[in-house]
């Protein structure tokens, strides 16, 4: 892979314009503020709806909610929808949303005419997204490998058990045809241990321990292996993709010091995107 200009500006397109919030959107039901609440609570209790929106002359202009649903009609106990998400808004952005509120509202065609809620987090469009960036992450992390650690010398970070294990993995596809390095191997573990035992490449970001960098790749690699295998990623991710989201321009691009390493072959990295390090000469 080419990391040049052209490339960080392609990667930045798929990753900001690519999904959208209409990609995980659900419709939202909604009623006229006239309608009884035994009806409103009757087909939120059979579909299991927290939310529905209330109309005024066919127009929603706010929310009402399960829990505290009571009165006569609906529109008594209306509450505001303050400043909905267009259907267009990068997943970035639904994700900060979400880490801010359970809910977010989704404007169509200028009115709001979806819902969002981090369940829907765990939709194809998200996980593609997510796992995208991990791989991008990856990616990148082996090619700094590769102009740090000169000559295989990466090899002094890993136990001869998880080396024994890239060479075997590295016989297996020399078999299958497949034109690779030893490096290609690794794991995502493997890579951290790297990341968190050489200094020198440690020093380059904010982890100013072993410990630190190791709970960051150990979280990266949580979430991708949920991703890989179906698995919940809310519930114990959360936190992890809030981050990724916080930050990225540097996931897709890294640092001008990453993109100069990239094009030229410096020594010089920032390998975790909410990591920032320096870029001293």
């Amino acid at each position: 892979m080419n990391w040049n200009a052209s490339t960080i500006e392609n990667l930045r397109r798929v990753f900001t314009e690519g999904f959208t919030a209409r990609d995980i959107a659900e419709p939202l039901a909604s009623f006229d503020t006239a309608t009884a609440t035994a009806e409103v609570l009757g087909l939120m209790n059979q579909r299991n709806f927290d939310v529905v929106g209330v109309r005024k002359d066919g127009v929603v202009v706010g929310y009402a909610e399960r829990e505290h649903l009571c009165g006569s009609t609906c529109g008594e106990q209306v509450r505001t929808i303050e400043v909905p998400i267009s259907d267009t808004a990068p997943l970035a952005d639904v994700v900060l949303g979400l880490a801010e509120s359970p809910r977010l509202f989704v404007r169509v065609l200028g009115a709001v005419g979806g819902i969002i809620t981090r369940s829907d987090l765990q939709k194809p469009p998200v996980r593609m997204w997510l796992f995208g960036m991990i791989t991008l992450l990856e990616m990148r992390t082996t090619r700094l490998i590769e102009l740090k650690c000169k000559g295989d010398s990466w090899k002094q970070y890993l136990s001869e058990s998880r080396l024994q294990k890239a060479e075997a993995l590295l016989e297996e596809r020399k078999r299958r045809s497949q034109n690779l390095e030893l490096i290609d191997c690794l794991q995502i573990s493997d890579k951290g241990q790297i990341i968190a035992k050489n200094e020198e490449i440690r020093g380059l970001t904010r982890m100013q321990s072993r410990r630190q960098a190791e709970q960051a790749v150990k979280m990266l690699e949580s979430l991708r292996n949920n991703l890989a295998h179906s698995q919940d990623i809310i519930s114990c991710d959360w936190g992890t993709i809030v981050e990724l989201c916080k930050d990225m321009e540097r996931v897709i691009s890294g640092t001008e010091a990453v993109q100069q390493v990239l094009e030229c072959g410096t020594h010089h990295s920032n390998l975790i995107p909410w990591a920032n390090g320096s870029c001293d000469e």
